[in-house]
């Protein structure tokens, strides 16, 4: 089963893309030559007409020279509860709690939840140095090109840098873990 953006997220980050967009004086199509996104896409997105992925929404982010979860507004002064960024109609979820940004590197707090046969899949074209995990309850399941690895609870482990990777319970079960994302950072665009 898989999941999408809260409607109301969706929304709200079209209109920050647009925001940033229009601040930095790009066009729709300079954007999508930036971020490698179609121009239908970036139109849908900042209409808040699609539910684009967590990696669509990087490489938007990347070209517009920030991160995921600056667009999402989330950092030092946000409420300790986070933003439900991710859920499924089976009952699974993902929150950012969290980010801080460097010029060179970008890192992300989450907490998840994963019920039954959910999967999260990510880290496709993204920037990813590595990503670190501890499951809370449970046991987690992470697929990358090179391997599965099970984290039972109490347990942590790491997805090495780059490439896509699969969250799921372990034997359909569910599991509540923490993720600590660190990301590139991209170049944003030239200065017009």
């Amino acid at each position: 089963m898989s999941g999408g953006m809260r409607p109301a997220v969706v929304e709200q980050l079209g209109e920050r893309i647009r925001a940033a967009r229009q601040e930095l004086d790009l066009s729709v199509g300079a954007l999508a030559d930036l971020s490698e996104v179609s121009r239908r896409m970036l139109t849908q997105i900042e209409l808040g007409q699609a539910n684009p992925s967590v990696a669509l929404l990087d490489r938007i982010a990347a070209g517009l020279g920030t991160t995921f979860a600056a667009l999402m507004g989330v950092g030092a002064g946000d409420a300790p509860e986070g933003v439900e960024i991710w859920s499924t109609p089976g009952g699974s979820w993902a929150v950012l709690l969290d980010a801080m940004d460097t010029e060179t590197v970008a890192v992300e707090t989450w907490k998840w939840k994963l019920v039954g046969e959910d999967v999260y899949e990510g880290g496709a074209s993204l920037p990813v140095l590595g990503i670190m995990h501890h499951v809370i309850d449970g046991a987690l399941e992470v697929e990358t090109a090179e391997s599965v690895q099970v984290v039972e609870a109490g347990g942590s482990g790491r997805a090495g840098p780059g490439g896509a990777y699969r969250y799921r319970a372990h034997d359909g079960q569910a599991a509540v873990f923490v993720s600590v994302a660190m990301l590139t950072r991209t170049a944003g665009p030239a200065a017009p």
